[in-house]
């Protein structure tokens, strides 16, 4: 990647980000094209080239880039001192809903690439694969499970939570109104509903 691209205005930057990873989440690598790159920024097909050389530097640059962004909100957000699990999962969802108002497709291009077949893309991204992976473990690890009754599995219990989040993050995204704050609001709503269920039902017997 050429460096001067920070160079460029930072709106001209996002619009070019923005691009790469609505066809990159929507296509995936493979399917995806510069063309198609070029036209959702409405830039040239040269310019691009200028900057990342390659389809292959282009999605090597913005999953790069998702990856620190998206690192950067969580530990921003996230209060080291939480230990409950509901409400650490609704402080990681606030970092991905506050990074997807300037990036809308960030997340879904980081899941779309969990999935991803192609090798050339795979090595492309394999060093920092695990990054945001081991940032949001380490994250993870600050939750006191016993303090979930005894009956439940926390790492289940997560698990499931993390099924729904993305669930909901898909369906929504199919919807041409999608805004991050009502999907936010949308989630902590679930993760309400769960605590009450689990505290109550375990509680209650």
């Amino acid at each position: 990647m050429n460096g001067r691209f920070f160079d460029l205005k930072k709106d001209k930057q996002d619009r070019m980000i923005n691009a790469a990873l609505k066809i990159f989440a929507l296509r995936g690598y493979r399917h995806a094209s510069t063309d198609d790159i070029v036209r959702e920024a409405a830039i040239s097909k040269g310019l691009l080239f200028h900057y990342f050389e390659s389809k292959l530097g282009v999605y090597s640059f913005i999953y790069d880039y998702s990856v620190r962004y998206m690192i950067l909100e969580m530990r921003t957000a996230v209060d080291s001192k939480e230990k409950d699990l509901f409400e650490v999962m609704k402080q990681i969802e606030r970092a991905r809903m506050k990074a997807m108002r300037g990036y809308p497709y960030m997340q879904q291009f980081l899941n779309r690439s969990m999935a991803e077949d192609v090798s050339e893309a795979l090595l492309a991204i394999e060093e920092k694969r695990g990054a945001l992976e081991e940032a949001a473990d380490s994250i993870y690890r600050q939750i006191d499970y016993s303090q979930l009754p005894p009956q439940i599995d926390g790492g289940k219990l997560r698990k499931m939570l993390d099924f729904t989040v993305k669930g909901l993050l898909t369906e929504r995204f199919q919807d041409a109104s999608f805004q991050p704050e009502m999907l936010y609001e949308e989630i902590c709503d679930y993760l309400d509903m769960m605590k009450k269920i689990v505290y109550r039902t375990t509680y209650s017997s």
